[in-house]
């Protein structure tokens, strides 16, 4: 019989010869000590073949692969190819680590797998001596690959969806419960402690945080009056019990207590306080948290029997492949190991008696409405695990009908059948799906025309911008321009007032000049301006004397 031994390393996959050899020695400690020794090993196991994972992520896919039991098609692959074809007389056994590798890698190759036997003594000496087996391969380049792909692997399994997180529910339920009997004892304390000052405040106020709110308030029972009746019924919302209160406290039997202790009684009372109201929001933050995660568990038990099933189950996604069975002896693991031990009654349920379905069936129909309940509970766990819209719909018609088995229980109306309650989810699930999908589609065509609106609206503004820089610098450059011209009008002022004094001066020689400019077209503007200027000083000259000559 030939046998081949499988080893997964992180660097890939490698096949190893075994000689034949007595199986009955196996086990002596001479032998053992042989493995130790890398030539003796050698003379009994050869390698056969070997396959190198060509990416990092190939390695983590197939690692994935055979941790959940599958065969890649990299191993398959490499075991067609590498494994000798034997005639049917003759058995070939593939040695292999792992139960399940070896059952799926005989269903899909039709090869016998061993795990038993001589097989975990030599994969012990395989994994000790492998770096010095294959060539090329030293013990630094399979710790590097073995530490790459260990925090590959690791990280993978370490993600998941943040809005699904389980691991949330169990921390916060087992906070839960550790919360419940902290202020079980914490309010017994204080009972006690504050009994000996006012005795009568524990038989008018029973409950645990109402008392520690009280006793906060009131303090030094000598100090209550009339006036603290309404400060009294705000805390305990009951003016009976608020009067009741000032009145036991002027005929109280308790004793006097000194400043400093009832100090700490009020520390120790306002801790008390807190505790319970952190109390209440972790309660309201499972609730959350369990309508994310495991919406129809948590319509079908509510919030901490779900949060409470997972907790034990280790997760959302174990408590799915558990069966119904297990689920409903799940958290009764000591009784049912004491009724097989001395072959009495197993339990009729776990940490489903907590359910309110429970306490409402018969005693007679205990038993049956609770394998009933993990019968739904079981169905409503994989839902929430596996689908990728979690809603409540189903989880609300599987309550539906544990109801309608308890009314069948009890008056014998027939319920109706599971197929037409879950075709009805099914239909209510896929038109709530559609009319979401419409309203996602709606929200990003608003998102995409406001995107474009808001993107011309900066493009306005942006152009707006530039408009007003491209003013702002032409403004001063029109200043400079206007500046220009008072300047060149004043230069003409001067010229044109130059031009009048010569006028004064020579009469005569304008004349001749006049009398030549309209001859000359090509004469200077200056002297044209200075011709008009001359002929209006002639004008006035004329009138003038015209004046002297009538007076």
């Amino acid at each position: 019989m030939a046998l081949y031994v499988l080893y997964e390393h992180a660097s890939g996959y490698a096949l190893f010869k075994v000689k034949e050899f007595e199986d009955v020695g196996v086990l002596i400690p001479q032998v053992e000590e042989s493995y130790a020794d890398v030539s003796r090993f050698q003379s009994i196991v050869n390698l056969a073949g070997f396959s190198p994972f060509k990416t990092a992520i190939a390695a983590l896919e197939n690692v994935n692969a055979i941790s959940e039991g599958i065969v890649p098609e990299d191993l398959s692959v490499f075991l067609d190819t590498t494994l000798p074809k034997v005639a049917k007389k003759q058995k070939l056994t593939l040695g292999v680590a792992d139960a399940k590798l070896g059952a799926a890698i005989g269903e899909a190759l039709s090869i016998q797998c061993s795990h038993i036997g001589a097989v975990p003594e030599i994969l012990r000496g395989v994994r000790m001596h492998f770096p010095n087996m294959v060539k090329g391969f030293t013990p630094k380049s399979a710790a590097v690959a073995q530490l790459g792909l260990g925090h590959s692997y690791s990280r993978a399994k370490v993600k998941f969806n943040v809005h699904r997180a389980d691991n949330m529910i169990i921390q916060s339920i087992a906070l839960l419960d550790q919360l419940d009997k902290d202020i079980n004892t914490f309010s017994m304390r204080i009972r006690e402690w504050y009994s000996y000052h006012f005795p009568e405040l524990v038989k008018i106020v029973p409950d645990n945080y109402l008392y520690a709110k009280v006793a906060h308030y009131i303090k030094d029972r000598r100090n209550l009056n009339e006036e603290s009746v309404a400060a009294l019924e705000e805390i305990l919302m009951d003016s009976g019990k608020a009067t009741s209160i000032i009145e036991a406290s002027k005929m109280s039997m308790g004793m006097d207590i000194s400043e400093i202790d009832l100090m700490n009684i009020e520390m120790f009372a306002k801790r008390v306080v807190n505790l319970s109201e952190y109390r209440k929001q972790l309660s309201e933050y499972l609730h959350s948290k369990m309508n994310q995660v495991a919406p129809n568990l948590q319509s079908l038990i509510g919030d901490q029997v779900g949060a409470r099933l997972i907790s034990k189950a280790g997760s959302l996604t174990n408590l799915a492949k558990y069966p119904a069975s297990t689920v409903q002896i799940l958290g009764a693991e000591k009784a049912l190991f004491r009724a097989l031990k001395t072959r009495s009654n197993t339990p009729k349920y776990g940490l489903l008696f907590h359910s309110s379905f429970i306490a409402k069936a018969g005693a007679k129909n205990k038993g049956r409405i609770s394998r009933f309940l993990a019968n739904k509970c079981s169905v409503a766990s994989r839902i929430d695990c596996f689908t990728e819209t979690p809603s409540h719909v189903f989880g609300d018609l599987l309550k539906q009908q544990v109801e309608d088995r308890l009314k069948f229980y009890e008056s014998g109306d027939a319920p109706r059948k599971n197929i037409d309650v879950m075709k009805e989810a099914i239909e209510i699930n896929n038109t709530q799906t559609a009319e979401s999908a419409k309203k996602k589609k709606k929200k990003n065509k608003k998102r995409k025309t406001e995107g474009d609106e808001n993107g011309a609206n900066e493009s306005q503004v942006a152009d707006d911008s530039k408009m007003d820089v491209s003013e702002s610098v032409e403004e001063p450059s029109k200043k400079k321009k206007k500046k220009s011209n008072k300047n060149g009008d004043a230069d003409n002022t001067q010229n044109d007032s130059q031009l009048v004094d010569e006028e004064e001066q020579s009469p005569k020689k304008k004349k001749k000049s006049k009398d030549n400019g309209s001859a000359n077209d090509s004469q200077d503007l200056n002297e044209t301006a200075g011709d008009e200027l001359n002929g209006e000083g002639k004008k006035k000259k004329k009138k003038k004397k015209n004046q002297e000559i009538e007076v």
